[in-house]
């Protein structure tokens, strides 16, 4: 297909994206920017969510997992399922309670300042680490699909991405994404839905015939049960349950989109809609994966984990068929990153700078968000700039573990908080157990690893992480004053 089609295709996307941005963002304030002033739809934000929750990177990868792994992912996303229903009975009934406009809020409530802070730098490193590795792989592919062929440089296309991004969340904010997200989750998934069943119907396979053919190719498995795996399956069911948990509870960009429903009843009913589309969303996925690699052991089609579905897409497929993918592909790289720059926006402004609480007039707190909002669309750009010149797929992947190493002392803070009245003896206790925890961690993975046939940290690294978090907590602190009440 002709990189100057694709090109008018984006254009014309964006020019819809930023038509909505226009029609929710009017007359919005600060409110309506950080919580949307607490009015969101619930079935928007539940549907919305999914693509956020997924993003270009799992667009892209969950299917090639399906080689090599088979439906073993599920084992994972049944855990996930777990951790939002936890979500939604614990963690919604206490960010409602105290009416959170940011969620690290609460450790300032319970803990002070210090505690505050900590968690939400954390939230900001991880989130900004990972969303811009998530937009620098998925600007990679638009780069090699759309920009090369017409000579655009790499640095222009990541401009233009994050220009356009930038400019539909400005003034919105969570207002705006609610429905951009909504409008690009239905994208993504009737692409996903119309390339399973046009591989189905180039495969010559009826609905009821496509599970029985997987099964025969040794695709549908799901269990492992060899412990010392890292995919063993009791490890990647808990440690799905606690990633969820940790990945969407204790996240600004996630949770900032939940408390932006009216009350707690309707954002309950948001979770436990978005739990169950994300299960048939990731089964649909894995379902083709495989008909992707029966597809390509078909037509003597070499490539395999994240190559084959644009490969055998942009290569095998008629120009109809490119045409949906594309315009799924680009509607799974927004969500992620337009919710990751609104919330880290918003959380910078309120955890950080404290804006909220200082006096200061609706104006000048709108010229310090929209201030920092440039700032964070810059910050984007400079470190998907580095990746590029790092060009390495394999230090971007560690990024990524970097990023997931993050979110462990936040499920520590947020679980002893939670679950024990003791108080710190100093605040400085709650800086040393949130960076020696994930150090610890990562020594210890590294020190297993030199033994590839013994045990091995898999998805459980987070759970270990809080663990030590929480031990380290308990240990710099006392018991509280009899007096004093649980949070």
């Amino acid at each position: 297909m002709a990189s100057f089609a694709l090109l008018a295709i984006i254009a014309a996307y964006f020019l819809l994206l930023l038509a909505l941005a226009c029609y929710t963002g009017r007359n919005a304030t600060n409110e309506t920017f950080f919580i949307g002033n607490r009015k969101s739809n619930w079935l928007l934000v539940a549907f919305g969510m999914v693509g956020t929750s997924l993003s270009g990177v799992t667009f892209i990868s969950v299917p090639g997992t399906v080689g090599p792994n088979g439906f073993g992912y599920l084992q994972v996303v049944i855990g996930n399922w777990i951790g939002f229903m936890l979500i939604a009975l614990v963690l919604l009934p206490l960010y409602y309670r105290l009416k959170l406009t940011s969620i690290y809020d609460y450790l300032d409530q319970r803990f002070g300042v210090t505690a505050h802070k900590t968690g939400a730098s954390f939230f900001i490193l991880s989130r900004t680490l990972g969303a811009t590795a998530r937009l620098y792989l998925v600007v990679s592919v638009l780069q090699l699909l759309v920009a090369d062929p017409v000579g655009m440089p790499f640095w222009l296309t990541t401009t233009i991405i994050l220009l356009m991004i930038w400019l539909y969340t400005f003034q919105g904010g969570v207002k705006t994404i609610v429905f951009t997200d909504t409008l690009q989750t239905a994208c993504m998934l009737g692409g996903l839905v119309i390339c399973v069943w046009f591989l189905s119907g180039a495969l010559n396979l009826e609905l009821g015939a496509i599970w029985s053919t997987l099964s025969t190719a040794d695709y549908t498995r799901v269990w492992n049960t060899d412990p010392n795996a890292p995919s063993f399956w009791l490890k990647q069911v808990i440690g799905g349950a606690f990633i969820a948990i940790a990945m969407t509870g204790l996240d600004q960009e996630m949770m900032q989109k939940n408390i932006s429903v009216p009350n707690l009843r309707d954002a309950q009913k948001n979770m436990f809609l978005f739990s169950v589309i994300l299960v048939g969303v990731n089964f649909l996925f894995l379902l083709l994966g495989g008909l992707l690699y029966l597809f390509a052991t078909t037509n003597g089609i070499a490539a395999i984990g994240d190559q084959i579905f644009p490969t055998v897409v942009m290569q095998h497929f008629p120009h109809w068929v490119q045409i949906i993918f594309f315009v799924a592909l680009i509607s799974a790289l927004f969500p992620s990153a337009d919710g990751a720059l609104t919330a880290l926006t918003s959380s910078f402004c309120i955890d950080i700078l404290g804006i909220r609480k200082q006096e200061l007039t609706e104006a000048r707190q709108k010229r310090i968000r929209q201030t920092t909002h440039l700032i964070f669309a810059l910050l984007f750009f400079l470190i998907v700039m580095v990746f590029r010149w790092l060009d390495d797929r394999s230090i971007i992947d560690t990024i990524l573990k970097i990023a997931g190493y993050t979110y462990g002392p936040l499920l520590g803070l947020f679980v002893f908080g939670m679950t024990t009245r003791r108080v710190l003896k100093k605040p400085a206790g709650i800086v040393f157990a949130a960076i020696a925890a994930p150090v610890a961690c990562y020594v210890l993975q590294t020190v297993l690893a030199r033994n590839p046939q013994g045990f091995q940290i898999g998805i459980e690294l987070l759970i270990l992480n809080g663990a030590i978090t929480f031990l380290l907590l308990w240990l710099a602190s006392e018991a509280a004053n009899r007096e004093a009440k649980p949070d």
